[in-house]
């Protein structure tokens, strides 16, 4: 069931492909049992051998080799297109679900779906190839077992289907180890996220250092361990479970079976020839079972976080509201309420709101409050990132939806306290980019460290307080309506800060820019139009 399920994942892909990759390896599986046919017969035959068993000979290797050679390149080609549609289909949808769910996955779990999962479902398209090729060989030869002698047919089918069901059995529990090693890959990928985030604080701390990787990632990785070698133990366990079977089976057929239905020599021998030749593509059956396996458990894992990230059900696609007039600019956040899932272990069962507020263009609005307060939610409601629960948000006389949520938040520039600088500025028109971009350097004080050419910034490698200036450039770059800057200045010298609130502020507020800042810095409140004061998710009068 679980084969059909990643069976039916490529019938879906690509339909024509895998019929022909498949049937290309199928038929190469014929032509190896009508070879093993062929060959038995000769054998049994005098030296004056019939021209036409000669000729069916040739003919059926040179199919067996075309067919295996077109099998093997439609998979290369299949399983290319499938990794990168996979990917970029996954990650069209990371960058467009909605940000709470997102932030509760974790990048680790996310990460460890775009390689990990995506890998192992690859790794499982490539043996499908050469798991339809065997089973055809195994059925072919079965036919002709069958046709030879079904007394025997019939015994060696019973033994074998007692064979398959303790082998099930086995398998079904590696299943399930496999999805604990899932789990703890993704744990072990959260850890070596802190490894590398935290590296400085670790740096410093021998006994934190030393805590992290016996406690944390050691411990991950022993469960990860575990799982693999116990899964390993049940494979190992059903394949000698399947040899002592076979061998078993051969046993009976030199023994016990000619007590019963008396075979000829000759059918007796071509049984066991056949059977000696049927263990090689029954081992590579055996042997494709684990990949296959991992692969459903990395395409289920793929299938959750898609269907997580899919859109909200809504009448009609997404779309572009009609652009208000500038003057009628104005975002309206009416009653609007956002709380965290209280279901999510890793957030409290915070609320903001019932909340009222109006931006307007050419206003400068300071959001003032303690840690904890809701700034930083706020920030992600006002700007789309977060849908409420509760209450509406207005841009102009368009009220936001899904269906319009993305063109909303296409009016905002946003710079985050945790922002992060991308190499090349992405998603803007290359005319006149490198001049005015230059000339922001220039005014952020940036000229001497960074340049820029082709769009591309000659380097990243910044002091916190410069990426974000370099931030600040890329959002002005952008020029939209509305500008919404989370502690920019917490990280900048005096003088930057200087700048930040007395010049570049009111440039934007003066060029019709609806602004947010969210800061601590109250000697720079009196260039602000107006305070919100956010106080345990509720908006408060500023003192």
């Amino acid at each position: 069931m679980r084969f059909l399920r990643l069976f039916g994942f490529l019938w879906q892909t690509s339909r024509s492909v895998v019929t022909l990759m498949i049937g290309a390896a199928t038929l190469a599986g014929i032509f190896s049992a009508g070879l093993l046919a062929i060959i038995s017969d000769a054998l049994h035959r005098s030296a004056d051998m019939p021209v036409h068993l000669l000729l069916a000979f040739g003919a059926l290797a040179a199919g067996k080799i075309l067919a295996t050679g077109a099998s093997q390149l439609l998979l290369v080609r299949f399983s290319q297109g499938t990794v990168l549609e996979l990917s970029l289909a996954l990650c069209a949808k990371i960058v467009r679900g909605p940000l709470p769910l997102l932030e509760q996955r974790g990048s680790a779990q996310i990460l460890v779906t775009l390689t990990d999962d995506v890998s192992s479902v690859t790794w499982a398209v490539q043996c499908l190839p050469q798991l339809a090729m065997n089973i055809a060989v195994v059925a072919g030869c079965g036919l002709y077992l069958a046709w030879l002698s079904w007394p025997l047919f019939l015994g060696a089918a019973g033994v074998t289907l007692l064979g398959a069901l303790v082998s099930k059995l086995l398998h079904d529990r590696a299943f399930r180890v496999i999805h604990a090693a899932r789990e703890a890959r993704a744990r072990l990928f959260e850890h070596f996220r802190s490894l590398t985030m935290g590296l400085k604080e670790l740096m410093m701390h021998r006994g934190r250092r030393e805590a992290l990787v016996r406690e944390k990632i050691h411990a991950a990785a022993d469960d990860y361990r575990r799982s693999n070698l116990t899964a390993t133990t049940h494979y190992t366990l059903a394949e000698g479970w399947l040899q002592a079977l076979y061998h078993g089976l051969v046993g009976l057929l030199l023994f016990a079976f000619p007590l019963v239905a008396r075979p000829s020599p000759e059918a007796l021998t071509a049984y066991v020839f056949t059977m000696i030749y049927m263990m090689g593509p029954m081992w590579t059956i055996i042997g494709s079972v684990p990949p296959i396996v991992r692969g459903q458990v990395a395409l289920d894992k793929i299938e959750a976080l898609g269907v997580a990230l899919d859109m909200p059900e809504v009448a009609g696609a997404p779309v572009d509201a009609a652009e208000p007039p500038d003057g009628d600019l104005l975002i309206d956040l009416r009653q609007v309420v956002f709380t965290y899932d209280e279901t999510d272990p890793t957030t409290s069962a915070f609320s903001l709101g019932p909340l009222d507020f109006r931006l307007r263009p050419g206003e400068l609005v300071f959001v003032v409050g303690g840690n904890g307060s809701g700034k930083s939610t706020f920030l992600k409601v006002l700007t789309g990132l977060y849908p409420p629960q509760r209450g509406e948000i207005w841009l102009g006389d368009t009220r936001v939806s899904d269906r319009t949520r993305e063109w909303y938040r296409e009016h905002f520039s946003v710079v985050f306290a945790d922002c992060f600088v991308f190499d090349t500025l992405l998603g803007l028109s290359a005319a006149g980019v490198d001049v005015a971009a230059t000339q922001y350097l220039q005014l952020l004080q940036l000229d001497r460290r960074v340049s820029l050419r082709a769009g591309e910034f000659s380097t990243t490698a910044l002091s916190q307080g410069q990426r974000k200036r370099l931030a600040l450039l890329t959002a002005f770059m952008e020029d939209r309506p509305f500008y919404v800057f989370d502690e920019w200045a917490a990280e900048q010298d005096p003088q930057y800060k200087d700048v930040f609130y007395s010049k570049l502020l009111p440039d934007l507020r003066q060029r019709g820019k609806g602004v947010v800042v969210i800061t601590h810095d109250d000697r720079y409140f009196h260039f602000s139009d107006r305070i919100v004061k956010l106080e345990d998710g509720r908006a408060q009068p500023a003192s």
